[in-house]
């Protein structure tokens, strides 16, 4: 591996963990040596990468760095656009100018020829079967995720029973034809399913739930995958 895919390839792993990864660990995944480990961690970290850690205690990266856009191949500046085209069509309306933008700003820095796949790219999205329409700020959904905080919602089920609940949101399903909050019920003690469309009302509270994001949403999928 040639040492400039070899920092790329670093960089992705380093992405891909949330907490510390041992050098030694990156090292035998690299295929390299800990003083080479060393070595380019040093490199990226002169480029601005911000990774923290030492050697003995592990590295991990923190957000704010991005690739140079130099290195997408065209594949994956067509899943790239692919992708946005997806969300400009069926997410709401702050995801979808998200999309747009995040694409003009892909475009802006680009180097001529992946700007023209970008361009010229024959990827389409069809047509939706249906317009979802949601009636609350899919924004507030999304930081109460990001934030951990909790939500208080008026819910209106398949049977149009009305209830109000507290709940943990830890994930949203974006479907073709619905939005799904998946979320901790303090009234059902339980995780429970909340189509977005039958949310008549929410309030984003200040309070932070107790149960970290990630560890719901394990749990969530340790019981998608035993049922």
């Amino acid at each position: 591996m040639v040492r400039a895919q070899r920092l790329i390839t670093l960089i992705e792993l380093l992405r891909s963990h949330r907490y510390p990864v041992a050098g030694k660990d990156l090292a035998e995944t690299l295929g390299i040596s800990l003083r080479t480990l060393y070595r380019d961690i040093a490199t990226l970290q002169s480029q601005g990468a911000n990774i923290e850690g030492e050697a003995g205690m592990g590295y991990v990266l923190r957000a704010g760095f991005l690739l140079p856009p130099l290195m997408f191949t065209e594949e994956e500046v067509e899943a790239l656009v692919l992708g946005a085209r997806w969300v400009s069509g069926r997410g709401d309306s702050q995801l979808s100018k998200g999309a747009k933008s995040a694409l003009n700003k892909i475009a802006a820095v680009l180097p001529i020829e992946l700007k023209n796949t970008l361009d010229d790219t024959s990827l389409l999205i069809g047509p939706s079967k249906e317009l979802l329409i949601d009636s609350v700020n899919m924004a507030d959904i999304r930081r109460a995720i990001r934030d951990e905080r909790i939500l208080s919602i008026v819910y209106r089920d398949l049977k149009d029973n009305q209830s109000e609940r507290r709940v943990w949101p830890f994930a949203l399903g974006y479907f073709d034809g619905v939005r799904v909050l998946v979320a901790w019920c303090e009234l059902r003690q339980a995780i429970r399913h909340f189509r977005t469309d039958r949310i008549l009302a929410c309030q984003l509270e200040e309070n932070r739930y107790k149960t970290p994001r990630h560890v719901l949403l394990k749990n969530w999928r340790v019981t998608l995958n035993a049922s």
